[in-house]
């Protein structure tokens, strides 16, 4: 039995989110460019809501990573996926800087609007369940 199929627990979302820093600066746009089909295939995934590799304008070099699966076993399975082997073999022929930071995932138990129905933005939660 999976572990989001155990009784109480019901199937969450996961986010995976990070960066990466690439050594030379002028290259992310062509890594990104020349990432597409990999991209592209990901998002074909069952499971796959969202796969944005994205340049950051404030740090150069910086590629920023999010990704959002229906649950762990979506993800698990991109994992051992050719389309996530592809892609990292396509990064690893662009030279990076040493890792600062971990890219990681989060399981999402509870999502609403940040907008509420009268338009405010709200950092709390109204939904109890």
């Amino acid at each position: 039995m999976m572990l989001g199929k155990l009784a109480g627990w019901k199937t969450m979302k996961v986010i995976v989110a990070g960066y990466i820093d690439f050594e030379h600066p002028n290259e992310v746009s062509e890594i990104l460019r020349s990432a597409r089909p990999h991209i592209e295939g990901a998002l074909e995934e069952e499971g796959c809501i969202a796969y944005s590799w994205t340049e950051c304008h404030l740090t150069p070099g910086r590629v920023f990573v999010y990704e959002e699966w229906t649950s762990s076993e979506t993800l698990s399975a991109h994992l051992a996926s050719h389309w996530y082997r592809d892609m990292g073999g396509h990064l690893a022929s662009f030279a990076r800087k040493p890792r600062t930071n971990v890219i990681k995932k989060y399981r999402v138990d509870l999502e609403e609007p940040v907008y509420d129905d009268t338009g405010v933005a709200r950092g709390h939660f109204l939904t109890t369940d």
